[in-house]
């Protein structure tokens, strides 16, 4: 991310799109009074990095105002080789312990996520700049995943028993062992969920974890490190090394055993390509640019605040937050009514505080990228209908959430991610040609369909070419549902996270086959051709029985 001169950060904040200059219409809460002097101390600073190794000094800044809000260890090359020293010696041991007593950790570390989320509700806020019920949605994210891997985590990893090559004489056992050091390069939109969220699976299936999390998100990926050793896992399990991308990322690559990542498209072929030379494995979660579908018996008020939350929570600052919408014609006009008057009657704000519906932009770069992407459709024909203008009285790198139509080819807003709060509404005739539009990305993350007709609408989702769909919901219900696969499909990644797969990805699976009483060649007298003849009637019975 990049860095920013700060305006005064005692500027008294405004909030409510129609009233800029106005007295704060959200009246928060006495604890939206405190300030970022207050959450972010000296000493929380010292806590935080202890054992975080950099002879160099960087800094992260909040983006509510632009200022700094603490001095961070910088990690160098050698730094990050010593992280993964300390981490296998402390995993060897680690993978020794049974599978419950590491899923016990998990489930005091979701206890204390839940007992001290003020503390990190604060953080998150200060580094990402998102208004605090979606900074939550990172609480509620993180929680349930230490449940379901707390509870499942020895189901998923308990040796299993298959079918050998001769039945009863083969007996065959798939086991899983830890691949060793987990390198993992977290983002900063979802600090919280996106680093200790990731790395949670790999703990408890036995593994060390290296994370490089953003530095402008460091802090919060610093306290869920401390909340975890606080919970019981050891220390030098979990590294963190911080500093620039281009230095530090290919330095955890080149020492991991598999590699998480979650960022951007193009970075993503880079990790890939960096992790295929080592042969060692990766997870990637890319770009999207995700699509929206209202069919023309959808419950048109339920859509409009569902497509509210679907494009502009985190200010759109979410891989599978929605940029493209998709309404039937026949009900057009009456949901963009609807649709328009919600987003118009927005509120921004910085308070750290509940109450705001939408915060900031997290730095230059995504502004300068929201407001080339409108500026350009609007001046070859689009039209805002909703938003459109910077809101620098409110904060350096406020945008309001922002509708477009008219959007076309060859538009950057029309193909290329935004990441931010605007989306392009386009109208169909039929569902075939939703479905199309749709699909007509290089992209395949989330998408999601809105309909009075459950079966149609689940029809509907088989057919768009995402790793998630959401019906009737933009994208909590798939990405909340833990127990199944969530990761995308095309340019927009490999692997998944979540369920069986999000576990089993940070292991290596080893079959052990026993074979009993007679060896798999010729025996009791039988020559070649006689063996041969043998097992052929042998895999002719097997079929006739169903036999696998």
């Amino acid at each position: 991310m990049m860095d920013s001169q700060a305006p005064d950060s005692q500027a008294p904040e405004k909030t409510g799109m129609d009233a800029p200059s106005g007295t704060n219409p959200l009246a928060p809460a006495p604890q939206g009074t405190r300030t970022a002097v207050d959450v972010v101390t000296p000493e929380l600073v010292a806590q935080l990095t202890k054992g975080v190794a950099g002879s160099g000094r960087t800094a992260n800044h909040t983006p509510f105002t632009g200022e700094k809000l603490a001095d961070l260890p910088e990690s160098t090359p050698e730094d990050v080789g010593h992280a993964y020293e300390q981490a296998r010696r402390a995993q060897t041991v680690w993978a020794q312990r049974p599978v419950r007593e590491r899923a016990a950790v998990l489930l005091r570390f979701h206890d204390l996520v839940l007992e001290r989320q003020a503390e990190v509700l604060d953080l998150i806020q200060l580094e990402t700049g998102k208004a605090r019920l979606h900074a939550h949605e990172e609480i509620q994210a993180v929680a349930v995943a230490a449940r379901h891997y707390g509870r499942k985590a020895a189901s998923y990893l308990k040796p299993k028993r298959h079918a050998g090559a001769m039945p009863t004489l083969t007996r065959v056992t798939e086991r899983r062992h830890p691949r060793g050091v987990i390198g993992q390069i977290a983002p900063w939109n979802y600090p919280l969920e996106l680093s200790v969220g990731d790395a949670i699976p790999a703990f408890v299936a036995g593994n060390a974890v290296v994370m490089k999390p953003d530095t402008e998100t460091a802090l919060t990926a610093l306290w869920a490190r401390d909340l975890l050793i606080e919970a019981g896992l050891p220390a030098e399990l979990f590294q963190v090394v911080i500093g620039d991308g281009p230095v530090v990322g290919p330095e955890v690559v080149r020492h991991a055993d598999y590699v998480s990542f979650t960022g951007s498209t193009r970075t993503g072929r880079e990790v890939a390509q960096g992790a295929a030379a080592r042969l060692v494995g990766v997870s990637l979660e890319l770009g999207g640019k995700n699509a929206m579908l209202v069919l023309e018996d959808a419950d048109i008020e339920k859509a409009a605040a569902g497509a509210v939350r679907a494009c502009f929570s985190s200010a759109g600052q979410l891989c599978i937050s929605i940029e493209r919408l998709y309404v039937h014609e026949s009900i057009a006009d009456a949901f963009l009514e609807r649709f328009a008057t919600r987003t118009k009657a927005m509120r921004l704000g910085t308070s750290l505080a509940y109450g705001a519906d939408m915060g900031s932009l997290v730095g230059e770069r995504q502004l300068a990228t929201v407001k080339r992407h409108v500026e350009e459709a609007v001046a070859n024909g689009a039209k805002v209908l909703a938003g459109g203008v910077a809101r620098p009285d409110i904060g350096p790198y406020f945008y309001e959430p922002t509708i477009l139509e008219g959007v076309e080819a060859p538009m950057a807003v029309c193909a290329e991610e935004t990441f931010g709060p605007v989306v392009s509404v386009y109208r169909f005739k039929d569902e075939d040609e939703a479905v199309e539009l749709a699909n007509s990305t290089a992209y395949g993350l989330n998408s999601s369909v809105w309909t009075k007709d459950g079966r149609r609408g689940r029809e509907v989702a088989s057919r768009l070419r995402t790793g998630t769909v959401n019906v009737n919901e933009g994208y909590a219900s798939a990405y909340g549902s833990v127990q199944s696969p969530m990761g995308g499909m095309k340019d927009s990644g490999l692997g998944r996270r979540h369920g069986a797969e999000g576990i089993l990805k940070y292991t290596e699976a080893q079959t052990i086959a026993q074979q009993r009483v007679l060896p798999m060649a010729p025996a009791l007298g039988m020559d070649d051709e006689k063996y041969a003849a043998f097992m052929s009637r042998s895999l002719r019975v097997m079929k006739a029985l169903r036999l696998r």
